[in-house]
C-alpha cells in the first residue's frame, strides 16, 4: 500500500513536469516578443525539469534506497542559473529597445549601467565610426 501511494506521487510529479515543460515550450513558440518569451523557459520549463528530476530521484530512492547526487546537482544548477540568465536577457532587451532618456535618472546623478552615453544599441551602432 505504501509503495502504491509513493508511485502515485511520483507519477503525479512526472505528469506535472511534462505539463510545465509543454506550457514552457508553447510559450517559447507563441508569445510575441522577447520579454514575454523570457518567462517561458525561466519559469515553466525550469519547474518542469525540476519536478521530473525530483520524481526520478524519488523513484531511485524507492528502488535502491539511495539518492543520485548528480540529479540534486542538476536541479540546484538549474534553479540557480535560470534567474541569472533571465536577468541578462532582460538587460539586453532593455539596452537594445529602450532609450536611456525615457527612464528616470538613478539616485546620485549617475547614469544606468545598461546604457553608454544615453544611447540604445541601434543609436550606438549608427554613430560608430568603424
Amino acid at each position: 500500500m505504501m509503495y502504491t501511494l509513493l508511485e502515485l506521487v511520483i507519477a503525479g510529479l512526472i505528469v506535472m513536469g511534462g505539463l510545465f515543460g509543454l506550457v514552457g515550450s508553447w510559450g517559447m513558440l507563441r508569445l510575441r516578443d522577447s520579454m514575454q518569451r523570457l518567462h517561458a523557459p525561466t519559469k515553466a520549463t525550469t519547474i518542469g525539469v525540476g519536478t521530473a528530476l525530483i520524481a526520478s530521484n524519488a523513484e531511485l530512492f524507492i528502488l535502491e534506497g539511495r539518492f543520485a547526487w548528480e540529479e540534486f546537482t542538476i536541479t540546484a544548477f538549474l534553479f540557480l542559473t535560470a534567474p541569472l540568465s533571465a536577468m541578462m536577457l532582460a538587460k539586453v532587451h532593455l539596452w537594445q529597445n529602450t532609450s536611456s532618456l525615457s527612464v528616470p535618472k538613478p539616485m546620485g546623478g549617475d547614469s544606468w549601467g545598461v546604457w553608454a552615453k544615453g544611447q540604445t544599441a541601434g543609436e550606438a551602432a549608427a554613430n560608430d565610426p568603424s
